[in-house]
């Protein structure tokens, strides 16, 4: 089994495979994963660092695979006030996806009946997470000095 211990600083380097992963699954660092095509590989990254899509990894056998932000169950969230809704999910330290008028979370009743007690319309779609990293995160590791 080929082993990736490293993640390159460039997304414009082609891919040999492609390694399709939910968030929960992009945010572990020591895992066995399958590939797109079926191949098992072992990952064996620097403790603290999240995957993102577009990300390009190096095997222990020179090959470079993307990740890919495997499509998931999600809360798609609209309100006359995203920056309340925001900071309640916030205080709950729930990951939030951040877009343009919208937020997304992954789905959860409880948390979806809360932002509609705060005016919120909430729709249910299926697509790739991607929540924001948070303010003090780097992009290689998390470290509180």
């Amino acid at each position: 089994m080929v082993v990736v211990r490293e993640k390159l600083e460039s997304r414009d380097v082609q891919a040999a495979g492609r390694l399709s992963l939910p968030f929960e699954y992009r945010q572990r660092s020591r895992q066995r994963a399958t590939l797109d095509s079926g191949e098992e590989i072992g990952l064996m990254l620097p403790r603290g660092l999240v995957l993102r899509g577009g990300d390009r990894l190096r095997a222990s056998d020179g090959r470079i695979f993307e990740v890919a932000a495997a499509p998931e169950q999600l809360a798609h969230i609209e309100a006359p006030s995203l920056a309340r809704i925001a900071y309640h999910l916030g205080n709950r330290h729930v990951p939030v996806q951040v877009g343009e008028a919208f937020l997304r979370i992954l789905r959860d009743h409880v948390l979806e009946d809360m932002v509609r007690h705060l005016g919120a319309r909430v729709e249910h779609v299926e697509g790739p997470f991607e929540p924001e990293a948070g303010a003090y995160h780097s992009h290689e590791k998390h470290d509180h000095g």
